[in-house]
């Protein structure tokens, strides 16, 4: 069974570099199209037995399963020129543009799928959002299958995808925006910078063990570590002071209501 990935950025190359270090398909069933022939070779320095080129139909004319990972300004441009099957099954990694936009490009009554992964399905750590319409059991087993190759699956509905990816894609860099911060802090306090980064990625790994290995709610583990008058605690209502929390909430949002806002207008054209 042969993949073609259309797109070569950052997270068309991450879902590359998954699929070809998991199980599910050999290096020499996968085939990546890019207009930057440089992208894809440097691709295939890490993956040599992957195929490359730069024509977009002659990537899927052997594909079975077809992952979209372009910018969604492109999707126009890049599939109204193809010719698909409706044997072969689309999966969009696009934001905003909704299924019945994909159905009315490809023409083809083809299964299709929206899919939110974000850039740990390179660690094999992502949870990968997924959504489609009337689409049989046995291709929704195949494409959880694709994603559970680089971490967990959730099949939602297709509105909920946008609220949730802001959690779950957005939030990886709100993450890591919270990890910059104290690394900065710790090089404040003199700790090398080496040092504090390692730190502070150990400690958030920490607490998502803790939260995913027991089930438990983040406030029970807080109250574990605060003491009356302690250190901890004093830091925490320091946050809360700042606006820690309802900062949190508000950037959520925030990154949900533009999905929101963009895919609204996509579907009322495609009703």
């Amino acid at each position: 069974m042969k993949i073609a990935i259309i797109g070569a950025g950052h997270i068309g190359s991450a879902i590359v570099t998954c699929l070809a270090q998991g199980h599910l398909y050999n290096e020499k069933d996968i085939i990546v199209s890019n207009p930057n022939i440089d992208k894809l070779e440097r691709l295939q320095e890490h993956f040599p037995a992957i195929h490359i080129t730069t024509d977009n139909q002659q990537a899927i004319s052997e594909a079975e399963v077809i992952v979209l990972a372009i910018n969604p300004w492109k999707v126009d441009e890049v599939l109204s020129p193809l010719r698909f099957s409706r044997t072969q099954i689309l999966v969009s990694l696009v934001s905003g543009v909704c299924i019945s936009h994909l159905a009315h490009l490809t023409e083809a009554e083809m299964p299709i799928f929206r899919a939110v992964p974000n850039m740990a399905i390179t660690e094999r750590s992502s949870l990968t959002l997924i959504a489609s319409r009337g689409t049989d059991k046995e291709y929704q087993q195949l494409i959880k299958q694709i994603f559970e190759e680089g971490g967990k699956c959730l099949f939602l509905q297709e509105e909920q995808l946008d609220t949730t990816s802001a959690l779950t894609s957005s939030g990886i860099a709100f993450a890591l925006k919270y990890m910059q911060a104290v690394m900065q802090a710790g090089i404040e306090l003199g700790i090398p910078g080496k040092d504090a980064m390692q730190m502070a990625a150990y400690s958030m790994e920490g607490a998502t063990e803790l939260i995913l290995n027991h089930n438990t709610h983040p406030l029970l583990e807080i109250e574990k570590v605060t003491t009356p008058g302690g250190t901890t605690i004093k830091g925490l209502n320091e946050l809360e002071h700042k606006g820690f929390t309802s900062s949190i909430i508000q950037a959520i949002k925030s990154s949900a209501t533009t999905l929101i806002d963009k895919e609204e207008e996509d579907v009322k054209i495609f009703q």
